[in-house]
Parts: C-alpha cells; structure tokens; sequence
C-alpha cells in the first residue's frame, strides 16, 4: 500500500501532486449524494480513502451543487465532527469542507489541519480570523461569487483567468490583511463555481497565470458536469475517466493538488507522470 505521509507543503521545488478524496457526508450532493450520509458509511468509505492512498481526506457536511439550500450550522456540526476525530484516529491528514468559521474552529479541534472554504472567507468575514489564529492549518481559498442558490447568475466575465486571477489576488490580499500567514494559503480556481462549461475549459487552460500569484493550487473537476457534456456523460460516475485526463494533465504541470471522488486511479496516473518527468 503507498504511504499516506506525503509532505502537506506547497513551497517545495518539486512535490508529487497530491490526491484529496472527497467524502460527502450530505444526501444531496450532485456525485454522491447519500451514498456516505450514515455515520458509519462515511468512515467506512473515508477508511477505503485513505487504503487507496488519499494524502488528504477532505470531509464535508453542506453540499455546494448548484442550487442547494443551506444546513443549518448545528446540522453541519454534527455530520461532519463525529467523523473526522474517527478518521485523525485513523492516521489521516484530514481537511474540513465548511464555510462555517465555528465549524472550521470545531474541526480543527478535532484534528483537521486544513480548512477548505469554497467561499474564500468571503461567506463570513471571521473566518479569516479563525485561520489567522491557528498558523499551523493550511487554508484553501477558492475564488467564489455566491452561494450555491445563486451562483450561476454570477457568470458575466470580461475574460475569465484575467478575472480570477484578480479576484483571487484580492481575496489574498484582504486574508493577509487580516493576519493569515502567506505558507498557510492555498488557491482553488473554482471550477464549476459561478462559471459555465467554457470558462472551466479556460480556466483549466489557463492555469499557469493562476500559478503566478505565487501560491499552491487545488484544482477541484471530479465528475462535474462539464465533463459530462463533453464526453456525453449524463451520470456522474461515468465522468471519471474524463477527470482522470485532467488529473494526468495537472500533475504534468506540477499542480499542488486535486480534488477526487476516487483515489487509486489518480494515484496511479501521477505516479505515472512522476516516473515520466520527474
């Protein structure tokens, strides 16, 4: 089995692109809705994660597909909380998928040593705060327009990686304003968030003007719907050859890591790239 103590450091000459697994442990999200929503189906799975070779385990309780309604903050607390000690037991690295900054408090607590905000700390201004005050979490920011509800209202860009980029720089600036270390900051372009199918392909072109900004990126595309138009793909899971392409393609290009809802597959691919390259 491939060791799971890959080096969480963005700021390496080389670093293997590293694999997060998604664990959802909501019933309606868009790729696995349900399937993990059991406390005891979500360590289970987060276990098969982690033997598959996840760096980290990325744990979350609110679903961020288009159009979804907010849980409630006790509800978010109580999916996500349990399972994450049960997983820091386990040995994982493990980040927490919230927006929440009481969440992300609770999280880091229990053993999370990233915290993922789809939002950026744009959702809730004391986040920024809590990640200020805890300078051994890792942060990923994502560049990010509004809520699920809404987000595909957001779309109007006058060219889209210009437009990420500087909105992403301002969502650094304002973080390091507020106290966040430099080496706890990570980026996330957002793919699929307030963008349609030809913005994610731009972005994912793109991708070397993001990188200038000086930070590790995560690139998160498993199984979202623009794969699916363009493979023809209408259920989620027979997206995931199409998501293995990309995840080839990014640690080609030395990406810090990917968002995946299988591990083992993309371990293999950069494994290949590795030998290939580097």
């Amino acid at each position: 089995m491939m060791s799971n103590q890959s080096p969480i450091d963005g700021r390496q000459d080389h670093q293997r692109t590293l694999v997060m697994g998604i664990l959802n442990v909501t019933p309606d999200s868009f790729a696995d809705g349900g399937e993990h929503f059991d406390f005891e189906d979500a360590v289970r799975h987060g276990h098969k994660l982690f033997d598959e070779g996840a760096d980290i385990i990325d744990v979350g309780g609110e679903s961020t597909r288009p159009g979804a309604e907010r849980v409630s903050l006790e509800d978010e607390l109580h999916r996500v909380i349990p399972v994450i000690t049960e997983l820091r037991e386990l040995g994982a690295i493990v980040s927490v998928d919230t927006m929440r900054p009481e969440v992300a408090k609770a999280a880091i607590s229990a053993g999370a040593t990233i915290v993922n905000d789809v939002s950026g700390g744009l959702a809730d201004p004391l986040m920024a705060k809590v990640i200020a005050g805890a300078p051994d979490i890792q942060y990923v920011a994502m560049h990010w327009r509004g809520h699920s509800k809404n987000m595909q209202n957001l779309t109007s860009y006058d060219e889209v990686v210009r437009d990420v980029k500087n909105e992403l720089d301002d969502r650094v600036s304002e973080l390091l304003q507020a106290g966040v270390a430099p080496e706890q900051i990570i980026l996330d372009p957002g793919i699929g968030f307030a963008k349609d199918s030809e913005h994610n392909w731009a972005l994912l072109r793109g991708l070397e003007r993001l990188q200038l900004l000086g930070y590790p990126l995560l690139v998160g595309v498993s199984r979202k719907r623009f794969l699916g138009e363009l493979v023809g793909a209408e259920v989620p899971a027979d997206r995931d050859h199409a998501t293995l392409a990309i995840t080839s393609d990014l640690a080609r290009r030395e990406v810090w890591g990917v968002r995946t809802h299988s591990v083992k597959p993309h371990r293999d691919a950069i494994e290949v790239i590795e030998e290939l390259y580097y």
